[in-house]
């Protein structure tokens, strides 16, 4: 399924194509399963530049049908996950060797396309992005959605008390915080403070971008660091400097998870962590709507409507 011009669900079409076989350093799989991502969309529009069409895409699991040369570690038949490049909306995908990771016993492969970018995601926005103690307190913005619902457990697990953020009281009900809040932004900053008996959060994490940015600011404490990590709401607007001053010193962080997962150690790293919690049961794969990848337009028009919860995959 690719994207022949930019612009709304409409522009995604099927396209039939023959994979090849694998080049040197490269694998063939056969997926079984495709995680759908806010990021895909992106692609979409044009606000993250590809050449068109788009192979939307980058999150998929399944199982090696052809190993190209000079390729060690890996054999037909292993189970992987890939959540780099494009491309991963289709039956069978190439893709680079030191892009895969091995998936574990004890997680299935429509788990770990489920969570494969949004929990590593998790992983480096939790574990990577600032050192948290247990006791202090982050603000998790859409923390029913793909990320939010992966990233709760993961910070109540190093007993950081998590103030939750979400569309409607629906959703809201689904998450287990210390705190789980729902409705406009306008008033969110004034009930985190008094949350915090005035003082406000160590860290925001927002994937939601235009319309939290300032509710986001305004309940930080002082020294407190603005996570950016997403633009559900459409891209933040131009910052000023200042602003970050008479907020008390903010820092702010417009991270990538391709920036932490950059080499083959920093990426099987990352999903080591992610299937240690998976394993353990701190992490769940959360999946809430399922599609045929064929109806890959439907499933995006839903996630841009906020009607979804939790991960949605879609099936070849």
């Amino acid at each position: 399924m690719v994207a022949r011009s930019h612009g709304g669900p409409e522009v995604i079409a099927r396209e039939d194509f023959d994979p090849g076989a694998p080049g040197e350093g490269e694998l063939l799989v056969a997926q079984d399963a495709v995680g759908l991502n806010f990021i895909d969309t992106y692609y979409r529009t044009g606000l993250y530049p590809a050449p068109l069409p788009v192979p939307l895409g980058s999150e998929g699991a399944g199982q090696i049908v052809a190993v190209g040369a000079g390729v060690t570690g890996f054999a037909i038949g292993d189970r992987v996950g890939c959540a780099s490049g494009l491309g991963a909306y289709a039956s069978h995908r190439i893709i680079a060797a030191d892009k895969a990771v091995k998936i574990p016993d004890g997680v299935s492969n429509e788990d770990a396309a489920a969570m494969m970018l949004k929990g590593m995601t998790a992983c480096y926005l939790a574990e990577d992005m600032i050192r948290l103690e247990p006791g202090q307190v982050a603000l998790v913005h859409a923390a029913a959605g793909g990320v939010g619902s992966v990233l709760v457990p993961w910070l109540r697990d190093k007993g950081v008390i998590v103030i939750a953020h979400c569309g409607s009281a629906e959703k809201a009900a689904l998450v287990d915080a210390d705190h789980s809040l729902h409705g406009p932004f306008d008033g969110l900053a004034a009930t985190v403070r008094d949350l915090t008996s005035g003082k406000g959060v160590d860290v925001v994490y927002d994937g939601v971008g235009k319309d939290s940015w300032a509710s986001s600011l305004a309940s930080l404490k002082r020294r407190g660091l603005m996570v950016s990590y997403g633009n559900a709401s459409g891209a933040v607007p131009p910052v000023s400097l200042l602003e970050l001053s008479r907020g008390g010193s903010l820092y702010v962080t417009r991270p990538t998870l391709f920036d932490y997962i950059a080499t083959p150690q920093e990426l099987a790293h990352t999903a080591e962590r992610l299937f240690d919690r998976m394993q353990r049961g701190v992490v769940k794969a959360v999946i809430g709507q399922r599609f045929a990848l064929s109806d890959a337009a439907e499933a995006h028009r839903a996630l841009e409507a906020r009607e979804t919860t939790g991960s949605t995959v879609l099936i070849p």
